[in-house]
């Protein structure tokens, strides 16, 4: 990273990661602790969504294997901190380089990623494995949770909406055949950073294989060894479709089709008169060419209330093209013309709109939504109340339960006593439970990385097969 000024701080310092009050805790604890393990769950449902896809932790796993503290860091950050109103714990981060040659004495268990689990079921625990780093699992409360919390609520979002497409797939078309592309990734320019935007079009992906985040595709092969993780098509913008002025959309259109003889194609339509270029351009001027290319043009509105426009402008190209009668009794577009709808998209939305479309006699086969701001940014650490808790620590040779229940939360915030495991039931259900009350063949958290090393490598294939057990309609 390029610095701006001569007395710049080195921003991939480990040691800047963190809260900065937590400089203050490893004299906190009491005298004699050894070891501290903490857990992270997500503690309650989302509007609805009460099982979580865990994922994401691999990425930050291979950040941490990287991770070599050296006493240039702790030299630079102690004076920094100093400043800042703190004291950094020499002792300890001294211990990190002289004793692991800076590499973090800590083991993580977790769940498998891909995991669907219930709230209120743990899905990473922390302890360290250096007595005088019992400080050190909490300090790496700030970088673990961001890692967990993000892509699993992201995972979740969209594992819950491809259920929800699925779904109604079957109700209208009898198949979820394609149904890995009804739900695309619109949301790079709208995530809060580029590493945003690449974790959370990554964590998309688990559940569905359309993507306009490119950079997800780059960390699914980085993290997860997926050679191609996700597909889009040309497809125009507002700019180029009004590149030649009002009087040039429909010749902007026919270029389009020319240089696109073959595969799937989409357009924005909606520029200037949205049903004209539906019924007029597209249904009348260039319908002879849309219908003799060797593949499918998808037609986008991009304005209005979706719940209206989408089943208008689907009934609009049936007028033209014409439509055939799904074994369900649904009417399903001409295979050479469908539509895509992106804008007001949200998880609420899809569902409002399929269902208008299911109530008018529209198969869902018609339509794919491309999900933005709604997907990747509007999501926070409380939609489902993520956490991390140190819950025991080890002191005078035996463990001791720590745990917070405060009463003005009412039960809301109280946190798990002991060292917490998950242990899967003869059913195959998870639950959590303590540590030393699971059968040791019955634990389902693994070991994913203890100091410095990475552990139990997992490919995005894995993980796609334990979210979607039955496949998600390829």
């Amino acid at each position: 990273m390029t610095a701006l000024f001569a007395d710049a701080l080195n921003a991939q310092n480990p040691i800047f990661d963190t809260d900065s009050y937590k400089y203050s805790h490893a004299t906190q604890y009491p005298d004699g602790t050894e070891y501290v393990s903490s857990y992270i769950e997500p503690r309650k449902a989302w509007e609805g969504i009460d099982t979580v896809l865990f994922f994401g932790l691999q990425i930050e796993l291979a950040k941490l294997a990287q991770i070599r503290v050296t006493q240039q860091m702790i030299d630079e950050a102690a004076p920094v901190l100093k400043t800042h109103g703190l004291e950094l714990y020499l002792p300890g981060w001294q211990r990190i380089v002289d004793a692991h040659d800076g590499k973090l004495p800590v083991l993580i268990e977790a769940l498998p990623e891909g995991t669907m689990a219930p709230v209120g079921v743990p899905q990473m625990r922390i302890q360290n494995t250096d007595p005088a780093c019992w400080w050190l699992p909490s300090f790496l409360e700030t970088r673990l949770l961001r890692a967990v919390w993000y892509p699993s609520t992201v995972a979740s979002l969209s594992h819950y909406v491809m259920g929800q497409i699925q779904e109604r797939m079957m109700i209208t078309d009898g198949s979820t055949d394609g149904a890995a592309f009804k739900l695309h990734d619109f949301g790079a320019r709208g995530a809060s950073s580029g590493e945003s935007a690449a974790i959370g079009g990554l964590a998309h992906l688990v559940s569905a294989m359309g993507t306009d985040t490119a950079m997800a595709i780059v960390y699914a092969r980085k993290f997860y060894g997926a050679d191609m993780a996700g597909f889009s098509i040309p497809a125009t913008e507002h700019s180029t479709m009004t590149a030649l002025g009002e009087p040039g959309e429909l010749d902007q259109m026919r270029a389009f089709l020319d240089r696109n003889p073959k595969g799937l194609i989409a357009c924005v339509s909606d520029s200037y008169d949205l049903m004209r270029a539906v019924r007029s351009y597209w249904g009348e001027v260039l319908r002879d060419q849309v219908l003799a290319r060797d593949g499918v043009l998808v037609v986008r509105p991009d304005s209005g209330d979706p719940v209206q426009v989408v089943p208008d402008v689907i009934e609009a190209l049936i007028g033209r093209f014409g439509a055939t009668t799904t074994p369900q009794g649904y009417r399903l577009l001409n295979n050479k013309v469908r539509v895509i709808q992106g804008d007001g998209v949200n998880r609420h939305s899809i569902i409002d709109i399929m269902d208008v479309l299911i109530d008018r006699g529209l198969a869902i086969g018609n339509i794919a939504f491309g999900m933005g701001g709604g997907l990747l940014q509007k999501v926070d650490r409380d939609c489902f109340s993520y956490s991390m808790k140190a819950s025991a620590l080890y002191l005078d040779g035996q463990w001791h339960d720590i745990y917070k229940d405060p009463i003005t939360a009412k039960g809301t915030k109280t946190s798990k006593r002991g060292r917490q495991g998950v242990m899967q039931t003869d059913s195959g259900a998870l639950v959590a439970r303590r540590l030393d009350n699971i059968p040791k063949r019955a634990e389902a958290l693994r070991p994913v990385f203890r100091n410095g090393i990475l552990l139990n490598l997992q490919t995005l294939d894995e993980i796609r097969t334990r979210a979607w057990p039955d496949g998600f309609g390829l």
